[in-house]
């Protein structure tokens, strides 16, 4: 049997440069990011891909 643990340390963050547009939502591979009131990217989903960084108009998903 394999253990996984997640330490919820992700390569990328979701700073308050994000204008909510949704881009990085519709690129995600894992869909590990949802909105509401703040966008959060799920620890769980996210395979560090970095694909969201890399679309983000408002450059508000850093490494971190």
């Amino acid at each position: 049997q394999l253990l996984t643990i997640n330490f919820n340390k992700m390569a990328y963050k979701i700073t308050d440069s994000c204008v909510a547009c949704g881009t990085c939502i519709g690129e995600c591979p894992t869909e590990a990011i949802s909105a509401g009131d703040i966008y959060v990217i799920d620890p769980d989903k996210c395979i560090d891909c970095g694909t969201c960084a890399g679309v983000c108009p408002s450059e508000a998903i850093i490494e971190g």
